[in-house]
């Protein structure tokens, strides 16, 4: 059984890909369960998220397993097959494992160190066990990047330099209003990022925060966390009229803010400028909104440009964690190369102990009428020469297991015993040989 992941993030795709290829959170259980059902595919998490999605997947074939992920990304986001895969990439085995760590430490975001994808992957895992689609490798490896991230934001206290996309966005308004007191912020959307984007505006000293959501319950629950109104999403084009910064962060799957309607917006406003900020992944805002004069349009890639005063501290925090994803490398290289020895160290054991079981009878019939006390020396004997003559095959091979020559050794002993190994931990190790000279230090070139 062997972990894979493949996907697509902000550095190899734009997002007009990503948004294609995104989850709405009500599909997810039905992918999930879908594409459990493909070939080779024992276990599966979709990480969807506003900068990437992702498909972890325990396979008994890496390649088939490969294929059939690749296959259903392509059906799922309507593309042709060699349209999308020039733009996903593929992390197989320990290269997989050091990505999920290096994701959920927020080493591998957009923005570094941004303190929501712990929480993304805790919720992506969660929902990939309420589906019934997780196994012992899944749940392993994300128990095992859980507690990565945890420990990274424990020691490093990445999280005390505040960063998301939601802060950035404010960052962004603050970059180019300067104070933020006295405008008139219009938020669309109630979830995690507009609750996040809140928070940040009120902590930069905006005085006037407006939520607009399609459930006006929910637009005024937010809004009455940070002394802010909510206005009814009926009544959106009069408040846009009236915004300076407008900052969206809908689950919609389609353009809430066409061209057409900011169009009249803009005449009503008499090309006042204001500014958009485009946070949700699909895009809120048609991009061709940004044409309109008077119109500042900024979208999630535009966020990445936009240095905050903790960028110097967080690069300072993530070299320690980097440090710590090395670290918790080499613990998971141990216990994963242990594993896999351990059929071969059983069927010595087992082959031992048949051995000595034939001789022993043989043994005790030809001795004929012996009593209890003396059968029970030659038995004792008997283990005792069987226990000294494999400890030391049986430690080494324990020893050997976490280097590089480990699948030799390993082998070596199947072959010079004769034992009947599974032919899974067979193909685990050649796996794992294609793979080791590809990594050097811990990390993969």
């Amino acid at each position: 059984m062997f972990p894979v992941v493949v996907g697509v993030n902000h550095r190899t795709a734009p997002l007009e890909i990503r948004e294609r290829m995104s989850f709405h959170p009500s599909k997810i259980e039905g992918a999930l369960s879908e594409l459990k059902c493909y070939p080779s595919v024992q276990g599966v998490v979709i990480l969807s998220t506003c900068n990437r999605l992702e498909v972890y997947a325990a396979t008994t074939d890496v390649q088939e397993g490969i294929n059939s992920v690749k296959s259903f990304l392509a059906e799922h986001g309507g593309f042709e097959d060699k349209e999308l895969y020039q733009y996903l990439y593929v992390h197989t085995l320990y290269e997989a494992v050091r990505h999920l760590y290096r994701v959920v430490s927020g080493l591998d975001s957009m923005i570094l160190g941004e303190t929501q994808i712990l929480g993304q992957v805790s919720r992506a895992y969660e929902q990939a066990i309420e589906a019934g689609v997780t196994n012992k490798v899944i749940n392993v490896f994300f128990q095992n990047a859980l507690t990565v991230g945890k420990r990274v934001r424990t020691e490093t206290l990445i999280d005390q330099h505040p960063t998301s996309i939601s802060y950035t966005a404010v960052e962004l308004a603050k970059q180019i209003f300067g104070e933020l007191a006295g405008k008139s912020i219009l938020i669309l959307g109630a979830g995690e990022m507009s609750a996040l984007t809140a928070k940040h505006l009120v902590a930069a000293g905006a005085s006037t925060v407006m939520v607009s959501n399609r459930s006006y319950d929910r637009a005024k629950a937010l809004a009455s966390e940070f002394y802010g109104k909510a206005v009814p999403f009926e009544a959106l084009d009069e408040h846009l009229e009236k915004a300076d910064i407008v900052i969206s962060a809908t689950a919609s799957t389609h353009f809430v803010i066409s061209t057409e309607r900011m169009e009249q917006v803009m005449a009503n406003r008499r090309n006042r400028s204001i500014l958009l900020v485009d946070i949700a992944v699909p895009r809120d805002i048609h991009p061709e909104v940004a044409d309109l004069p008077g119109v500042t349009l900024y979208d999630i890639d535009d966020l990445r440009g936009v240095v905050d005063r903790h960028q110097e501290a967080r690069e300072v925090a993530a070299q320690s964690a980097e440090s710590i994803v090395d670290d918790e490398m080499n613990k998971f290289l141990k216990w994963h190369n242990s594993l896999f020895v351990i059929p071969t160290i059983v069927a010595l054991q087992e082959k031992g102990q048949k051995i000595k079981d034939a001789l022993l009878a043989s043994t005790l019939e030809k001795l004929g009428n012996i009593s209890p006390k003396q059968e029970k020396i030659i038995s004792s004997m008997a283990n005792s020469i069987v226990n000294h003559l494999l400890h030391a095959p049986i430690t080494n091979l324990k020893e050997f297991a976490n280097t590089k020559q480990g699948h030799l050794y390993t082998e070596i002993l199947q072959n010079l015993f004769d034992l009947e190994v599974e032919e899974d931990t067979k193909r685990h190790f050649r796996v794992v040989e294609q793979q080791s000279s590809h990594v050097r230090h811990g990390r993969a070139e």
